[in-house]
C-alpha cells in the first residue's frame, strides 16, 4: 500500500498530475482545491488513495490528510466511486464541502459533474453527522472576529449535550452576544432550537 509520495511535480495535465519519485513517474489524479497551488518542479509530499481493480490501478492524491478523510468519507456512500468524489471535492475548499454537507445544502453539493439531486441527498444523509470540523480551521471559519471565544464555550456546551456542530452553531446564531455561556445555553434549551 502507498501512503505518501514525496517528489517533484513533473507533469501537471488538468486533473492528472505526473510525481517524479527517484526518477519514477506516479500518475496522480488531484482535486482542484490541492492542485491549484502546486507548480511543475515543485517538492510536494502528497497523501495518498490508492483504488484497484480488476482492470486498472488509480492513484488519488492530496496535499492535506483532512481532504484525504473527507474523500474516503464520500467513498462510503451508497453508490460514490472516487471520481464522483473527486468532482465532489471540486466544488469548493474542504471546509466549504464538509459545511455544505453538515448543513444539508444539496444545491451546492449537485455542482459537482455528474452529481444529481438524489446522489447530493444520499451524500447529506449518510454523511451529516460525520463529516464534522476536523480541524480548529473549520471550526473557526464558523466563526467571526472576536465573537469566536464567545461563542466556542457555548457551542461546546451544546455538542456535550448531544448537539451536531452546525446545529449548536445555527440555535445560538440568534442568541444576543452579551449574555453568559451558561445564559445562552440555558435560552437554546429553553426554546428548544435545533
Amino acid at each position: 500500500m502507498i501512503a505518501t509520495l514525496t517528489g517533484t511535480i513533473a507533469e501537471k495535465l488538468g486533473e492528472l498530475h505526473i510525481i517524479d519519485v527517484a526518477g519514477v513517474g506516479y500518475g496522480l489524479l488531484m482535486p482542484m482545491q490541492d492542485s491549484g497551488g502546486m507548480a511543475q518542479g515543485q517538492e510536494v509530499k502528497i497523501y495518498i488513495y490508492e483504488h484497484i481493480r480488476e482492470n486498472s490501478h488509480d492513484l488519488y492524491g492530496f496535499a492535506t490528510l483532512d481532504t484525504k478523510q473527507l474523500f474516503e468519507q464520500l467513498l462510503d456512500v451508497t453508490g460514490i466511486g472516487p471520481k464522483m468524489a473527486l468532482s465532489v471535492l471540486n466544488v469548493g475548499t474542504t471546509s466549504e464541502v464538509r459545511a455544505a454537507i453538515a448543513g444539508g445544502d444539496t444545491k451546492f453539493i449537485q455542482a459537482a459533474n455528474n452529481v444529481g439531486k438524489r446522489v447530493a441527498e444520499r451524500i447529506v444523509v449518510e454523511l451529516k453527522d460525520k463529516v464534522g470540523m476536523l480541524s480548529t480551521a473549520g471550526i473557526d471559519a464558523l466563526f467571526t472576529g472576536e465573537s469566536v471565544a464567545k461563542q466556542d464555550e457555548a457551542v461546546q456546551a451544546l455538542i456535550a449535550l448531544g448537539y451536531t456542530l452546525p446545529d449548536a452553531v445555527a440555535a445560538l446564531s440568534t442568541v444576543p452576544n452579551n449574555l453568559t455561556t451558561e445564559d445562552r445555553v440555558k435560552q437554546v434549551l429553553k426554546e428548544g432550537r435545533a
